[in-house]
């Protein structure tokens, strides 16, 4: 008889452990499935993200008539398409100088920003001080006041120090933004990073300076990468700051340009309007195609070795 169980089990085990296997994205393999439950949902997400791109670069070249008269030519389709809207942005406008401009403020407010988010969020992560834990959570919560509510005293302090239109008062309000968010993003970070590591360090001679530059920063680059971006993008994309801050048209930023010298009243400038703004998304897309995978790994908390 206990042969027989034996025997029984011998032959059931493999049964149980090919069931197991079978299991997990089985719903998948049958074409229908996969066209309800995974084709059809990308298609709809892939369309959705990619259609104001495809209707700036379309309006870009579209000529005036074709913009203005929607009844006698297809709003979704150009016919004989022109340049003339991205050949006038760029050389009879300041847009080069607008997109220095933003390329400036948001490059150095982000380096600002990361250089106090990794010392700060080192400090609270790693030296254990009393009410680390508090200051974290108040650091973030920092992040979630909005900015209409600071930019008026802000205002008042950039005026009583006399940088007023001037892209200098952008870069020092934009880490007030930047700083509790890519703190408490490296936070989470640096508590991946094994603490034996900076043990070892310590008990070899090794100062904190040493342990920060030598052992955490190149263990945490994707988490610098993605605190780059996400600090690059706001700074690029920011409308309120620069619209209050910036009033000469040479010193504006690309958002708030855009919006102010090719709008003249109720007269919109379309073609030199998506022109301009479909230039102005090309860096951050170029910046995401190649730093999309450290940014990924980043928010996950992942720690490649």
């Amino acid at each position: 008889m206990t042969d027989h169980a034996v025997d029984h089990h011998t032959a059931v085990a493999p049964t149980v452990e090919k069931d197991d296997h079978s299991e997990g994205m089985a719903y998948l393999e049958s074409l229908p499935r996969r066209i309800v439950t995974l084709y059809i949902p990308l298609f709809i997400i892939v369309v959705i993200l990619l259609f104001p791109f495809y209707w700036m670069a379309l309006t870009s070249i579209k000529p005036d008539e074709q913009l203005i008269d929607m009844e006698r030519f297809n709003p979704f389709w150009v016919i004989k398409p022109t340049f003339k809207h991205i050949q006038k942005l760029l050389f009879e406008t300041n847009y080069p100088q607008w997109l220095w401009n933003t390329m400036y403020v948001a490059a150095a407010s982000t380096f600002l920003s990361i250089v106090a988010s990794v010392l700060a969020a080192y400090a609270i992560v790693r030296l254990r001080f009393r009410g680390a834990e508090t200051v974290g959570a108040l650091i973030f919560m920092a992040y979630l006041v909005p900015p209409s509510i600071l930019f008026i005293p802000l205002a008042s302090v950039i005026q009583a120090y006399g940088l007023f239109d001037s892209p200098l008062s952008l870069i020092l309000v934009y880490p007030t933004l930047l700083i509790p968010f890519s703190t408490w993003l490296l936070m989470g970070y640096f508590k991946t990073i094994p603490f034996e590591l900076e043990e070892c360090a310590l008990i070899d001679g090794a100062s904190r300076w040493q342990i920060l530059v030598k052992i955490i920063i190149p263990l945490a680059v994707p988490g610098l990468i993605s605190a780059f971006i996400f600090s690059f993008t706001l700074c690029w994309n920011e409308f309120i700051y620069a619209l209050t801050f910036l009033q000469s048209t040479q010193n504006k930023t690309v958002p708030v340009a855009i919006v102010n010298e090719f709008v003249d009243g109720d007269i919109y400038k379309w073609g030199s309007l998506m022109a301009g703004a479909l230039v102005g998304s090309l860096p951050l897309v170029i910046l995401y195609a190649f730093f999309v995978e450290h940014y990924v790994s980043a928010m996950t908390g992942a720690v490649k070795e």
